[in-house]
């Protein structure tokens, strides 16, 4: 019966989903959720990606088998079980967005929890308790777009960066991103509000 209530919460959810023990508990006991992941990692249908964190994975678009699990889906996986708040830095909140080419080998969070290193891999998830001050009060994707333009710097922003940001969130979620981003660096919202201005234009010539 557990077995069967933790497949259909996992199949529930799409691929990248990341994911620990934790999360099945009101299915069932501690051991008896242990033991079911562990034979469905064993079978293939989930992938143990750190001791305790789990990934439903993605299949690659470039070559058989399954791609590299999101460094940010691990890290939230990882707060969610320990019940930290985190928040990307400015320049892995750029790589969450697109605004870099560059591949990090360091994932850094900001939180109110601990100083913790997890290795994977070729790199390292890292989270350094920091306050997180002005995006304390901002929803994640909200904060991740003030850390992202932060860190990329007015000289930076131009046609390209803008497109990237404004691909980030759908139409329906930019309202509420410049309502909570009121109390952001001036020239940090008017580019939020290009970004804005842009997904909306785009969904308009779609139509």
């Amino acid at each position: 019966m557990v077995t069967e209530q933790v497949i259909n919460r996992i199949y529930g959810k799409k691929r990248g989903w990341c994911f620990t023990p934790k999360d099945f508990l009101d299915l069932g006991g501690h051991e008896a959720v242990w033991q079911t992941l562990s034979r469905l990692a064993k079978k293939g249908l989930i992938r143990k990606v750190l001791r305790g964190v789990y990934e439903y994975p993605v299949k690659s678009r470039i070559q058989e088998g399954y791609a590299s699990p999101s460094p940010d889906n691990v890290a939230q996986a990882i707060a969610r079980t320990n019940g930290w708040t985190i928040l990307p830095d400015e320049n892995t909140a750029m790589t969450i967005l697109g605004l870099t080419t560059q591949i990090s080998a360091r994932w850094i969070y900001l939180t109110d929890g601990p100083n913790k290193k997890y290795s994977m891999d070729t790199l390292t998830i890292e989270f350094k308790r920091a306050p997180l001050r002005e995006t304390s009060k901002l929803s994640r994707n909200s904060a991740i777009l003030v850390h992202g333009i932060k860190g990329l710097g007015m000289d930076h922003i131009n046609d390209e960066s803008l497109n990237k940001l404004a691909a980030y969130l759908p139409p329906s979620g930019w309202k509420k991103t410049i309502q909570e981003c009121r109390i952001v660096n001036g020239w940090v919202l008017e580019t939020i509000k290009k970004a804005a201005a842009i997904s909306c234009s785009m969904e308009a010539g779609n139509d």
